[in-house]
């Protein structure tokens, strides 16, 4: 009777064992999968988050000189030309701006990261050297800005 009592706490020993071992791996794994997912949206994020800024960047680098070419002496090329690129690259900040929009959990990164680019777009509209200057220095720190508040998201 001692043997069969022996054995049986012995299988049981052995399935606790068993469950316990069972139960850390899934802990392990799931833990492991879940750092992966974060990993893995933190490098999206990141990418998008450049990627908008540098879309930004050229964006507004391609209006200052659209505007240049509208109002001061012209550098030799064709105010039309550079507006069919303004237009390109306009297209490319709005499509890197949804990315940033879909990845990012913050209500209000996503309405600022919408905001400068309105105000980018508003560098074409500006009047005078004087306005123009102002607004390339604001558009400049609000780009600057938003990298900074998309840092805090990674």
């Amino acid at each position: 009777m001692e043997t069969i009592i022996a054995s049986g706490i012995a299988v049981l020993g052995t399935l606790l064992g068993s469950g316990i071992t069972l139960a850390f791996q899934q802990r392990t794994t799931d833990r492991s999968h879940r750092f992966t997912r974060r990993e893995k949206l933190r490098q999206e994020r990141l990418d998008a988050y450049s990627a908008y800024a540098g879309a930004l960047v050229n964006y507004r680098r391609c209006l200052v000189h659209l505007w240049f070419c509208e109002h001061e002496q012209p550098p030799p090329e064709d105010p039309d030309s550079v507006r069919i690129r303004a237009y390109d690259l306009r297209s490319n900040a709005q499509e890197a701006l949804f990315r940033v929009q879909m990845l990012t959990d913050d209500e209000a990164l996503g309405r600022a990261a919408e905001d400068v680019l309105a105000d980018v777009t508003a560098l074409s509209k500006t009047r005078g050297r004087t306005e123009l200057d102002a607004a390339r220095v604001r558009t400049r720190d609000d780009i600057s800005r938003l990298v900074r508040a998309a840092k805090q998201h990674l």
